[in-house]
């Protein structure tokens, strides 16, 4: 009985250990393909970012070729714009050029400018402005006066009778130009050297008897042992110090010559006001001193420039008339005589 019921059990056992290989069989060939399946979608994932990479780069690329492009066009257009500036800065001197021209062909067209009479204004007009400026610039006198002769010479040769007051007033002005004679500048050098000539007579001690009248008895009483003498009549009472101080004032005295040769009022000031305390320094009181320092006054309120408000005048005036439309008429033709026959 025993047997009879053990023996059937034996076939289900081999067959469930079967089925259980089975399972194990098909679980690990599930597990097969799922990994093939995971790593064919992995391989297209690394395969789609190589491609998605590929076309990054690529457009990377793109990008930075389009901005070289850009900054190409840019430059381009720069050197357009520059180009364009060019041409129109020259347009526009193409453009003054044919204005000044077309004044230049005007003034040649002009009926006031025709012939040598045309011409003698011209040089009438750069004569005395030339004469201005002489005086002007330069104070040059001289300088002016010529200019003067020689536009007076050019004038005389116009022969038109509007012309009369033109000449009138330039002869009026050659006179207040004579009156002048050397001009303030060569009055005051002369006055100058004159004055730096007197100082060799000064007196480098006072008067005995101005020493005398001033001094008090007990300085009298003193005189035979003391010689008593303030220090304010001579600051520099050793030879050395007195030598320096009169090529000071030599120096000081050069300056105001060369303040009077350039003009300049404010140093020529300064430098007489250093020489009158030059004087004062180095001579004791006289009257000698007292009329240099008359002299150095004198100089002091002297102008360096002569008043002339007649100059000019004439230039003004010929100026007026032109600028009014002033036409100098073209000399008349010279008439011919019919030759005598023999």
């Amino acid at each position: 009985m025993n047997d009879e019921t053990t023996s059937p059990s034996r076939p289900r056992t081999g067959r469930g250990a079967f089925i259980g290989l089975l399972v194990l069989i098909a679980l690990a060939a599930a597990a097969t393909l799922g990994w093939r399946g995971w790593k064919a979608r992995d391989a297209q994932a690394q395969a789609r970012a190589a491609d998605a990479a590929q076309h990054l780069e690529a457009i990377e690329q793109r990008l930075e070729s389009v901005r070289r492009d850009q900054r190409t066009l840019t430059q381009r257009v720069q050197d357009a714009a520059a180009t364009n500036r060019i041409l129109r800065d020259e347009v526009l001197g193409l453009g003054q050029r044919g204005a000044l021209l077309e004044e230049s062909v005007a003034k040649l067209a002009d009926p006031s400018r025709h012939g040598a009479q045309a011409l003698r204004l011209d040089e009438v007009e750069m004569l005395l402005s030339l004469a201005g400026q002489r005086l002007s610039v330069a104070d040059d006198l001289d300088g002016a006066r010529r200019a003067y002769a020689l536009a007076a010479g050019a004038l005389d040769g116009v022969d038109d009778h509007r012309l009369l007051n033109l000449k009138q007033t330039l002869a009026q002005e050659r006179q207040a130009l004579d009156a002048l004679g050397a001009g303030p500048r060569a009055r005051l050098s002369r006055q100058l050297d004159a004055f730096a000539a007197g100082l060799t007579g000064l007196p480098q001690r006072p008067a005995s008897s101005a020493m005398a009248s001033e001094q008090s008895r007990w300085q009298r009483w003193l005189a035979p042992l003391v010689d008593v003498r303030p220090s304010r009549q001579a600051a520099f009472v050793a030879p050395s110090d007195r030598n320096a101080g009169e090529a000071a004032l030599r120096i000081e005295i050069s300056l105001a010559h060369a303040a009077l040769e350039r003009g300049d009022a404010i140093g020529f000031q300064a430098s007489l006001n250093r020489i009158d305390q030059w004087l004062t320094r180095l001579w004791p009181d006289s009257p000698a001193l007292r009329q240099g320092r008359r002299q150095v006054a004198a100089m002091r309120k002297l102008p360096l420039r002569g008043d002339t408000p007649l100059l000019g005048s004439t230039l003004e005036q010929l100026r007026s008339l032109r600028s009014a439309g002033f036409t100098a008429p073209p000399p008349a033709p010279a008439a011919t005589r019919p030759e005598a026959t023999p």
